[in-house]
């Protein structure tokens, strides 16, 4: 497992936006608890080649993919996830690790 931080990018379409409420209203505090970030989010992002990957575009980092496992496993991680899966059409989520400077 490579323990360099890492990027994750997620691109959803939603289509119940009370139910995903629920999911935004615990994203943040999980997030936090396994030391991620929030970086943004995008309803409007352009495309400019290839297929739009969806209406949503959201990006978070964590401090290593140990650490993006934990927080994607974590049984209340999960759960919580149920409404983000009732209430979009998801394109991906996607783990992008980041390139260390060269010495």
């Amino acid at each position: 497992m490579n323990d360099t931080p890492v990027t994750l990018i997620a691109a959803f379409t939603i289509h119940d936006t009370e139910t995903y409420a629920l999911y935004a209203k615990g994203f943040f505090p999980l997030l936090k608890k396994h030391g991620g970030s929030f970086i943004t989010f995008d309803d409007a992002a352009v495309t400019l080649e290839g297929t739009h990957p969806g209406a949503r575009l959201v990006m978070f980092r964590f401090p290593s993919e140990t650490a993006a496992r934990r927080w994607y496993n974590d049984p209340e991680y999960q759960k919580l996830s149920e409404h983000r899966r009732a209430s979009t059409d998801a394109n991906f989520l996607t783990m992008v690790h980041e390139t260390l400077p060269q010495p």
